[in-house]
């Protein structure tokens, strides 16, 4: 699978509807959304969702939903989100077959030991790496050593860093090998979604350029 850098989440709680916002990140050139209505009903996120679908596929964006796999399964998108509290990994991917996309949240080195040892899941979200208000219940922001222990233990399997993720935060994420970022209210600030959005795609780049090149001079240095 040809993963994404950047992970974008909707949210609760600002002057857009979540199908307003699904509308602007698709316009914004995202590859990835993850419909997040935490305060809705079945029913209503059922039909967001479905009205949603025709658009991410018309775009070529993959649409995920969080937590709700039944209505995840009934409206067809691409894969839902799992939290610590949700439906068991194993159990989920039981219930949608080996094709679909299944995410979970990781937030210690006991769920990361679970997320490999479950084969199940695709990719996972790691954190939170700060305090955040768009999540309740939120689980202790993580230490740098607890970040290198939980990555370690996840090896290969595709990790994205959560919770208040902001450009300046990009450059350390990217050292830690991270796959990438999954951002909710950065996206939306002042109302510049594809700005925000080419922010966040712009500074890992410059990264990953920056990395290369800090390489290639070591490599050339220690061949004098």
């Amino acid at each position: 699978m040809n993963w994404p850098v950047v992970q974008c989440l909707t949210i609760d709680g600002i002057a857009l509807s979540h199908e307003a916002q699904v509308h602007a990140l698709c316009a914004a050139g995202v590859d990835w959304i993850q419909l997040r209505m935490k305060t809705a009903g079945d029913a209503e996120v059922a039909s967001v969702a479905a009205a949603c679908l025709p658009y991410c596929r018309d775009k070529g964006v993959r649409l995920i939903l969080n937590d709700r796999i039944e209505v995840a399964l009934e409206v067809g998108v691409d894969g839902v989100h799992l939290g610590r509290l949700d439906l068991g990994w194993e159990a989920a991917r039981d219930l949608a077959g080996p094709e679909w996309i299944i995410g979970g949240t990781v937030n210690s080195v006991e769920d990361a030991q679970r997320a490999v040892d479950s084969q199940a899941l695709n990719y996972v979200g790691v954190g939170p790496y700060r305090f955040t208000r768009t999540k309740q219940n939120l689980a202790p922001t993580l230490r740098s050593d607890q970040w290198r222990s939980i990555l370690k233990v996840l090896g290969d399997l595709p990790s994205y860093a959560i919770g208040g993720i902001v450009h300046e935060d990009l450059p350390k994420l990217r050292t830690m090998g991270l796959q990438g970022v999954a951002v909710s209210s950065g996206l939306f600030r002042g109302n510049v979604v594809r700005g925000n959005y080419q922010g966040y795609l712009s500074t890992w780049s410059r990264e990953i350029q920056f990395t290369k090149e800090l390489l290639n001079h070591e490599t050339t240095e220690n061949s004098r």
